[in-house]
């Protein structure tokens, strides 16, 4: 992690994997920044300046871990519910715009499709995201949407 003033960037060019303790995922680079911001207070004197990785795998309810170190961030450790990780409503899909699963589900039944992945693209348009802050993954949600919207689709 390379800091440059007020901002963190995050090296993907010579990353290599690192695994999530938990489940053995290869876990996605994130800001110290956002897991700040999604950490309960009683977690931060155990933050420190690390370069943290987000577990991606929805069964796993490791959330953020260090490699090579002991130090893991759970489900139950943050301030938000990661919706990757979630089973039961609400589950958050979007965290700038407030959107979740079933706002997705409920324009498909209503209208056949949802308009939810078009809207985020509006807003992302009139810079009005802050999805490295916001998000728990600490990427754009429009991907994970899009996937959504497809699943809800095909079972319908």
């Amino acid at each position: 992690m390379i800091k440059t003033g007020y901002k963190e960037k995050i090296s993907l060019i010579a990353d290599t994997p690192e695994y999530c303790p938990g489940c053995g995922c290869a876990g996605r680079p994130v800001m110290r920044k956002t897991v700040l911001l999604m950490l309960k207070p009683a977690f931060f004197d155990r933050a420190g300046e690390k370069s943290y990785r987000f577990c991606p795998n929805s069964e796993c309810p490791k959330v953020y871990f260090v490699s090579g170190e002991d130090l893991v961030f759970s489900t139950d450790d943050l301030r938000v519910r990661v919706g990757l990780k979630e089973r039961e409503d609400p589950i958050p899909v979007c965290y700038c715009f407030g959107f979740d699963d079933a706002d997705v589900r409920a324009g498909i039944a209503r209208e056949g499709y949802s308009s939810i992945p078009q809207r985020i693209t509006d807003l992302i348009r009139q810079v009005l995201c802050a999805c490295p802050e916001r998000n728990p993954s600490g990427a754009c949600c429009l991907a994970e949407i899009t996937r959504l919207v497809r699943k809800h689709r095909a079972s319908m």
